[in-house]
């Protein structure tokens, strides 16, 4: 197999780390002077994340889409501009990844987004399809169809076996945001 070949990872799945599991390739990708592309769906807010990478600003630039989660955490917001948002942030992140100036890119929540309906299936697999041939993209969210796992290369499921949540414990600052 070809090593310069771009991978496309998926991590999925009820269980907690999968944005981790993508911000720790990124942190590797980094640190073997990759530019890395991070463009977050639905999460229009602080985030921990967000504010760590920008010391990384160099090598890293980070977008975050969307008006939130999508009918929880007090989300009153209609459908439709969940996904007028969602489109639009697929827009930035086609055009960046296109470009060919990313070694590394993730796209965070990007599942999510297609099984809440905000985003059609199809344009992820355009996405796919598109990709420059050397560039690494990393997918992430609950729920990946059985069609995405089967086009991309490797896919790890979080699957839930204990979380703080189940004994009344909120997301926690450092740990989960």
């Amino acid at each position: 197999m070809n090593k310069e070949k771009g991978l496309v990872i998926l991590y999925t799945g009820e269980g907690k780390g999968k944005t981790t599991a993508a911000l720790g390739l990124v942190l590797r990708a980094v640190g073997h002077k990759k530019k890395c592309l991070v463009v977050q769906f639905g999460k229009a807010s602080f985030t921990g994340e967000l504010e760590a990478v920008k010391k990384l600003k160099t090598d890293v630039k980070f977008i975050q889409g969307g008006k939130g989660f999508v009918k929880i955490l007090g989300d009153k917001l209609p459908l439709k501009e969940h996904k007028k948002a969602a489109k639009k942030t697929f827009d930035i992140l086609y055009k960046e990844i296109i470009s060919g100036k990313w070694n590394v890119a993730v796209a965070d929540e990007i599942i999510g987004a297609v099984s809440s309906g905000l985003l059609p299936e199809s344009l992820v697999v355009k996405l796919i399809t598109d990709k420059p041939e050397k560039l690494d993209l990393v997918l992430t969210g609950h729920h990946a169809s059985k069609k995405l796992i089967g086009v991309v290369d490797l896919v790890t499921e979080m699957r839930r076996v204990k979380h703080p949540y189940q004994k009344g414990i909120l997301a926690k600052k450092g740990i989960d945001f």
